[in-house]
C-alpha cells in the first residue's frame, strides 16, 4: 500500500530535557560566584601576574562552589580568546574550543576524578603514568580531583612525590569538603583557598535574580526562609527554590506559609507563643502548641532546632541589642524578642540551651521524635521555675549561718519566681524552695587547689590523681618547649595521642581551678623527662666508674659492670625520716 504522506506534512517536536536551576545557572567565570570575593580577588591577582601555582586545594561547606570553581581555573588557564592568540586569563572567553569543551565535559586534557569512588593506590598510579605526556591540544593538563580527602593513606603517598614536582604542563586542583582529613604533607604542597558560606542576605537577592529569570514570583519573606534552610550553600539554596517554584500554579506568588509547609519548619509568631508557654512554664499551653504545629507539617526536630536558634538570638540580643536593630528582622519578632531577651537572665537563656540542645540529640535518635521533643520541652518547664545555682550560692551564703527562707518571687531575669513578659503573661507556677540548715550539719572542708608552678608539678600531680595513662605520656612522649602558670607549650612524639593537650588542659581546669592552655609547637624544645632521667643516670654511672675503688673492683673482676647507682646520702635521710615519722613501741614511750 503506498505511503502518501508527504515529508513535512507533520513536524515532530522533541522538548529538551529539564536542567536543573542548580545546574542550568552553575557560573561559567569568577564574576558568577558570589560570596567569595577574597578567593576571586587572589585568583584573579594571580593570574594577571603568572603567578600560576602547579597545585591547588580548595575547601568548603557543601554547595559553595569549589567544583565550580575548579573548572572556572581550568578554562582560565587554557583560554586562548576569541582569536586563537590569548593566554591565561581572569575572564576566559566562553567562545574558544577549550572554553566551549571544558564547559560540555568533554576536553581530554582536563581530567576529573572522583576520589570517593576511586580511592585506591592503583586509581593515583594511573594518574601518574598519565601525568608523564604533555597535553594534547590544551595549554595546561588539568587534574580534578574531588573529596580528595576519601583518598587512602596509600594513594595520598603516591601522589606526594608528582604532588611535589610535577611537569611544567600539569596543574592540580583538589576539592575537599574535610580539610582535616587530608595530610599535611599534601597540604604543604598546595595553595589553599578556604571557600565562605554565602551569608543569607546576599543568597537570598541571588535567589530573587534567578526567580525573575525563570519568570516565577516568591515572596521576600519565602525567599529569606530558603536562604536560610540552605544554610550558606548556593547548590542547596537553588534546589529549594527549584522546588518552591513548583508549589504554585503559573503566574502567581509562591507565599511565606508555602514554603515554610514545604521545608516543615514553624511559623515564628507560633515558635515564639511556644517559647514563651514552656519559659513560664504554661504545659498544656505549650504541649498544645506542639501538637498544633506539628499537625501543621513542623517537623518536631526542626522544632527543637528553631528553639536552639532562638535562644541564642535572644542571648546576643541581651548581650548586643545592636542586632534588633538589623535591616532583615520583621518588626513583630524586633518587639518580642527585644521583651524576652529584657525579661530572661543569662544563667536561664544558658540553661535553657544545654537543655534543648541535650533533648535534640535524644530525638534525633528516637523511635519517636514527637514524643522526646515533648519530653525535652516538660523538663524545661520543670525547671522554668527553678532558681539558677547561682542564685541558690548567694542566698545560703548570705545568711552567714542562719537558716536561709524560702526564695522570694523575683522576675525571670534573676531567674527564679514568677516571670512576666511585655504581653501580660504571668506564670501560674510559684516556687518554694528551702534550704538546709548549716548547723545542723558542718560544712564541708574544701582542700585547697593545687599551685603548680613548674612542668615537674605538673607530672608530680598527675602522679598523685593517679592518671597512669596521662602520666606516662608526659613522662615519655612529650618535650617541653614553654612553660608558664596557666600555659605550657609541648612537641609530641608520633607516640603521643592527638588529644594529649586536651587531655592534659581538661585535667588541669578541673583540679586547679584555674585555667590553663596546653598548646602544640614546632620547636624543638627540651629532651622528654624519660631521655632526661636516662641521661642522670647514663652521667651518675660514668661517675662512679671514675671513682678509685669501683675502678679497682672493675680491674680485679674482669667482665663485671655498674648495676646501679644509688646517693647513700639521700637514702639514709629518706629511711632517718621514716624512723621518726613511725610511732614508738609501748614500752619506749
Amino acid at each position: 500500500m503506498p505511503n502518501d504522506s508527504v515529508p513535512g506534512d507533520s513536524v515532530a517536536t522533541v522538548s529538551a530535557p529539564y536542567r536543573v536551576l542548580a545546574r542550568k545557572y552553575r557560573p561559567s567565570d569568577f564574576a558568577g560566584l558570589i560570596g567569595q570575593e577574597a578567593l576571586v580577588r587572589t585568583l584573579t591577582n594571580a593570574i594577571a601576574q603568572g603567578r600560576l601555582a602547579h597545585a591547588f586545594m580548595l575547601t568548603g561547606v557543601r554547595g559553595v562552589g569549589k567544583t565550580t570553581t575548579a573548572r572556572i581555573l581550568a578554562r582560565a588557564f587554557n583560554c586562548i580568546g576569541p582569536d586563537g592568540t590569548g593566554g591565561p586569563t581572569a575572564s576566559p572567553c566562553g567562545q574558544c574550543e577549550h572554553c566551549t569543551a571544558i564547559a560540555e565535559d568533554r576536553h581530554v586534557d582536563v581530567i576529573e576524578m572522583d576520589a570517593a569512588s576511586r580511592t585506591g593506590v592503583n586509581d593515583i598510579r594511573e594518574l601518574i603514568e598519565g601525568v608523564r605526556y604533555r597535553p594534547v591540544s590544551a595549554r595546561f593538563k588539568i587534574y580534578i580531583i574531588d573529596e580528595v580527602h576519601m583518598l587512602s593513606s596509600s594513594a595520598f603517598n603516591a601522589l606526594l612525590k608528582t604532588l611535589e614536582e610535577p611537569p611544567e604542563h600539569v596543574k592540580f586542583i583538589f576539592a575537599t569538603t574535610e580539610i582535616r582529613k587530608v595530610p599535611v604533607t599534601v597540604l604543604s604542597r598546595c595553595q589553599r583557598f578556604d571557600l565562605r558560606r554565602i551569608e543569607a542576605d546576599k543568597l537570598a537577592q541571588h535567589l530573587g535574580n534567578i526567580a525573575v529569570s525563570e519568570g516565577a514570583k516568591l515572596a521576600p519573606n519565602a525567599l529569606a526562609l530558603i536562604a536560610r534552610a540552605a544554610d550558606g550553600s548556593a547548590r542547596d539554596g537553588l534546589s529549594l527554590l527549584d522546588q518552591a517554584i513548583t508549589l504554585a500554579e503559573p503566574g502567581q506568588e509562591v507565599n511565606e506559609e508555602q514554603v515554610r509547609a514545604m521545608l516543615g519548619i514553624a511559623d515564628r509568631t507560633q515558635l515564639f507563643e511556644l517559647y514563651e508557654a514552656v519559659m513560664v512554664g504554661k504545659a498544656a499551653e505549650a504541649l498544645g502548641q506542639l501538637r498544633r504545629m506539628y499537625e501543621a507539617g513542623a517537623d518536631p526536630i526542626v522544632v527543637l532546632q528553631d528553639l536552639l536558634d532562638l535562644t541564642h538570638w535572644l542571648t546576643r540580643c541581651k548581650l548586643t541589642p545592636d542586632v534588633l536593630q538589623q535591616p532583615a528582622v520583621p518588626e513583630a519578632e524586633r518587639k518580642r524578642g527585644g521583651a524576652l531577651a529584657k525579661d530572661l537572665s543569662l544563667p536561664v537563656l544558658a540553661r535553657c540551651w544545654q537543655m534543648l540542645l541535650k533533648g535534640l540529640g535524644e530525638a534525633q535518635y528516637a523511635p519517636q521524635p514527637l514524643a522526646a521533643v515533648e519530653m525535652a520541652l516538660i523538663r524545661l518547664m520543670h525547671v522554668a521555675d527553678l532558681p539558677t545555682p547561682g542564685d541558690l550560692v548567694k542566698q545560703l551564703a548570705g545568711q552567714g549561718g542562719a537558716s536561709a527562707p524560702a526564695p522570694t518571687p523575683s522576675p525571670r531575669g534573676g531567674g527564679n519566681g514568677p516571670s512576666s513578659y511585655g504581653g501580660g503573661v504571668t506564670s501560674a507556677i510559684s516556687t518554694q524552695a528551702v534550704a538546709r540548715d548549716p548547723a545542723a550539719a558542718p560544712a564541708p572542708v574544701q582542700a585547697a587547689a593545687p599551685r603548680i608552678e613548674t612542668f615537674d608539678g605538673v607530672v608530680a600531680l598527675f602522679r598523685e590523681m593517679r592518671e597512669g595513662i596521662l602520666l606516662t605520656h608526659l613522662i615519655n612522649d612529650v618535650h617541653l618547649v614553654r612553660f608558664e602558670i596557666g600555659r605550657i607549650e609541648l612537641r609530641p612524639t608520633p607516640k603521643a595521642p592527638h588529644d594529649l593537650p586536651n587531655r592534659v588542659a581538661s585535667c588541669l581546669n578541673k583540679w586547679t581551678g584555674q585555667r590553663w592552655l596546653v598548646s602544640v609547637s614546632g620547636d624543638l624544645g627540651a629532651p622528654t623527662l624519660k631521655e632526661q632521667a636516662q641521661a642522670a643516670e647514663a652521667e651518675m654511672r660514668r661517675r662512679a666508674a671514675e671513682h678509685p675503688l669501683v675502678k679497682a673492683v672493675l680491674d680485679a673482676f674482669p667482665g663485671a659492670t655498674i648495676d646501679a647507682v644509688r646517693d647513700l646520702k639521700a637514702s639514709v635521710e629518706s629511711e632517718a625520716a621514716e624512723d621518726e615519722a613511725a610511732p614508738l613501741p609501748e614500752e619506749d614511750q
